[in-house]
């Protein structure tokens, strides 16, 4: 790849303003929070992800939808680890109740610790959508470790064409070399460089994000599970099972992998529709 390529072009606009609201933890996290009304709802991204990456998920969302970063990401804090998943279930119910959110959607690790707080709050939420869900019993991919490994190095040595090629390996081969994909590395290489990513995501694994992942089973809300054929990160049988566990799931499975990329269009109306329902 080119590497001059991220430099050229219109630069990079800036993002919308966000906030720092501290959580009844003491962590103060960093928001943003677009549209108006009920019903609210709240956005957990994934591992080493931001706020840019779950806004897609929700643009034809009703109400108000607030998008954070956990503890370690974007300007949040990054307080002294280890960390657990239970204290990224208490950074999403923090922000969650500091809304007033009666909906979420968690993608990835965040969908992880939603399922978290499920066991913990059967009832904290109507309505959930779990994205490509990662694994409740702590498994990981090779993909996934080597993934984070690359990432968390290329931030530390702060060069931006580092930070490049590790996040060129997030974009489907049909989008590098794109304009998309030339905004989407740009944005990406900025915020990793302006804000850094705590090392102290690599602790979370040390525990299951679910101990008792029969828990679930008290949820009474509704939820909408999205899984993905071929994707090497996020296995879709990861999906299947905790599909299973929560009662009358709908599960929905994309045929190939970047769904956000290849199918974003019906990925949205799929989310919209379920949770304006």
């Amino acid at each position: 790849m080119d590497r001059s390529g991220p430099r050229t072009g219109r630069p990079t606009l800036p993002g919308p303003a966000t906030e720092l609201v501290t959580l009844p933890s003491g962590v103060r996290v960093e928001q943003l929070v677009t549209g108006a009304g009920d019903p609210v709802t709240v956005f957990a991204h994934g591992l080493a992800g931001d706020v840019s990456g779950t806004r897609p998920l929700g643009s034809a969302v009703a109400g108000r939808r607030v998008f954070f970063h956990f503890r370690g990401h974007g300007r949040s804090d990054a307080p002294p680890g280890p960390w657990s998943f239970g204290d990224l279930a208490a950074d999403l119910r923090g922000v969650a109740d500091l809304s007033g959110a009666t909906r979420a959607l968690g993608v990835s690790m965040g969908a992880a610790a939603l399922c978290r707080l499920l066991t913990e709050a059967p009832d904290r939420f109507e309505r959930v959508v779990l994205y490509l869900p990662a694994a409740l019993d702590g498994s990981r991919t090779a993909a996934s470790v080597q993934r984070l490994s690359r990432l968390l190095a290329s931030v530390e040595s702060g060069e931006a064409a580092v930070i490049a090629a590790a996040v060129e390996q997030e974009l489907p081969s049909s989008v590098r070399n794109t304009p998309a994909g030339w905004s989407f590395l740009r944005q990406r290489v900025e915020q990793l460089q302006r804000d850094g990513l705590a090392p102290e995501v690599e602790t979370l694994w040390s525990a299951p994000p679910v101990a008792d992942e029969s828990l679930l089973r008290r949820f009474r809300g509704r939820a909408l599970v999205i899984g993905c054929l071929g994707d090497e990160v996020h296995p879709v049988a990861w999906a299947e099972r905790i599909a299973g566990l929560l009662p009358g799931a709908e599960l929905e499975v994309y045929d190939r992998p970047a769904v956000l990329w290849n199918n974003r269009a019906e990925l949205r109306d799929r989310v919209s529709a379920f949770l304006n329902a």
